[in-house]
């Protein structure tokens, strides 16, 4: 279904569009940019990175990881991600427990949308006038997809993390009017309603959560 596409690699787009330092000198420079800056710089440098290396373009799993781990994870709160995704339960997780679902989430969103990167094509992100006050520390930055037969809404949620190397990073993006973050919690929910942590783990391991 082209719906089901778009959306995986929009989500795609999203996780591999969060290197916003991909051809900046230094992050000392991303640390000052506003956070619609950073994501309209996500228009040009990251979709260049896309089209220009064959390698996560074809869907290569190594060459995705990589690229995530290289440009994507530093700019993401992806603790405060998994823990939303997972819900209640989460407070009650291990240290240990914590740190396999983030690493097996994580897993398997690449595995997910790695093979969705060829799907790009000439579409590009417009990024829209932000309505944010000036000392605001969480921020949404709406954005359209172009060049399809219609305009799509992508939109981000972006917090500033004093401390934490780049001042702003995403913990959430808006995909056709669906918060993915949202949408897999209600996918994890039965899994840890019935199987716990571990059987999370296990589900998101085997595949079977996607």
């Amino acid at each position: 279904m082209l719906t089901h596409k778009i959306n995986q690699w929009l989500t795609a787009a999203f996780f591999s569009g969060c290197a916003f330092v991909l051809s900046m000198p230094g992050s000392a420079r991303a640390q000052d940019m506003a956070p619609n800056e950073m994501v309209e710089k996500v228009t040009t440098d990251v979709l260049k990175e896309i089209h220009d290396n064959n390698n996560v373009r074809s869907g290569n799993i190594d060459a995705a990881r990589e690229a995530v781990d290289r440009l994507v994870m530093p700019h993401i709160n992806f603790s405060r991600m998994t823990a939303a995704a997972v819900g209640p339960a989460w407070r009650n997780a291990t240290a240990e427990q914590r740190t396999q679902v983030v690493n097996e989430f994580k897993a398997m969103l690449i595995r997910t949308y790695a093979g969705s990167l060829d799907q790009i094509g000439d579409l590009k992100v417009v990024v829209l006038p932000m309505r944010a006050q000036p000392d605001d520390s969480d921020v949404l930055v709406r954005s359209e997809v172009r060049g399809g037969d219609q305009p799509i809404k992508l939109d981000y949620r972006l917090q500033k993390t004093p401390g934490q190397g780049l001042g702003w990073k995403v913990y959430n993006v808006n995909v056709m009017g669906a918060w993915i973050v949202d949408s897999y919690r209600s996918q994890f929910q039965p899994i840890v309603n019935s199987s716990g942590i571990d059987g999370l783990i296990e589900s998101l391991r085997k595949g079977e959560a996607k």
